[in-house]
């Protein structure tokens, strides 16, 4: 006998598959998959903050039917309907919201998601930058997909000329080690696989754990003060005074060249590892942190 969930399902495949009209544009995704649309999408649900801070970037907020749960930037995402996180998805959630797309991530959602989706007749298209300028990338190619190719191209090329600018300014610079705490207890960092990695190495300086085998490592108190770094930044989804304590906590230690030159810094995680149009000001303010040294301009 079919379950609730099944016969949900199929019954939406069987409307979708009757309805759909000729093709009229194909893009390729991040799993190398044809996605055909019929035109621009009018209900868009996405499947991670960073895809719905770009849909919002490129004006098509009032297309967006669906996010995930911690989809909280630009504040009008908030009164979208939820779908879950994106580790947890609810799929008859986003059936429900009859999107004629979903934008998803490879690293995120998993497969067997997107692979439900399409069953039911869902245009799934995938993305899977890797650093900051791929994620830049994306934004372009968002705005293609969902009709906004001008918009996109256009915000996409004014993000790359802000990167490209700090890079510039810090070439040649010494590069200071930067430790970036991404977690209290246990204390934890980031390796060379990761977005901070990047903007730590296009902000000028040097990761000390970049070599670590895991992309998000567990790091012992004692090889943070072994590896004496001159930055440490502390990022944290989590919001509070937890941090401000964390910052405090490393500056009484004085053997850190960081913590005895008082170059202890908290950093929004929002804008460091989303890769969304706000890792440009991420970049800038890591630039500022690593090389105050430079007269940067302030936003």
């Amino acid at each position: 006998m079919l379950s609730s969930r099944s016969l949900f399902i199929g019954l939406f495949i069987l409307v979708a598959f009757m309805a759909r009209p000729a093709s009229a544009g194909a893009f390729r995704d991040a799993l190398g998959r044809t996605v055909t649309l019929d035109g621009p999408p009018r209900r868009i649900v996405s499947l991670a903050p960073s895809i719905t801070e770009i849909l919002y970037f490129l004006g098509l907020g009032e297309r967006v039917a669906g996010v995930t749960q911690y989809s909280t930037y630009p504040p009008a995402a908030l009164g979208k309907p939820k779908v879950g996180s994106y580790v947890n998805l609810n799929i008859e959630r986003i059936i429900s919201l009859a999107p004629d797309l979903v934008i998803a991530t490879v690293d995120g959602n998993s497969r067997s998601v997107i692979e439900t989706l399409e069953a039911a007749g869902i245009q799934v298209f995938t993305t899977n930058p890797r650093n900051l300028f791929e994620a830049l990338d994306t934004i372009a190619l968002l705005g293609q997909v969902c009709g906004a190719t001008r918009d996109g191209a256009a915000a996409a090329e004014a993000l790359k000329v802000r990167a490209e600018d700090v890079a510039e300014k810090v070439r040649g610079l010494p590069r200071p080690k930067v430790f970036v705490q991404i977690n209290l207890r246990p204390i934890m960092t980031v390796n060379r696989d990761t977005f901070l990695n990047d903007l730590i190495t296009l902000a000028g300086g040097s990761n000390p754990f970049s070599e670590e085998p895991f992309a998000y490592p567990r790091i012992s108190l004692e090889e943070v003060i072994r590896q004496r770094p001159d930055v440490i930044l502390v990022s944290s989804m989590d919001r509070g005074g937890r941090f401000e304590e964390a910052r405090r906590e490393w500056l009484r230690l004085e053997d850190i060249p960081a913590a005895r030159n008082g170059r202890v810094h908290l950093i929004d995680s929002d804008l460091v590892d989303r890769p969304s149009p706000r890792i440009v000001d991420g970049l800038e303010e890591a630039a500022r942190f690593i090389h105050p040294e430079i007269p940067w301009e302030r936003p």
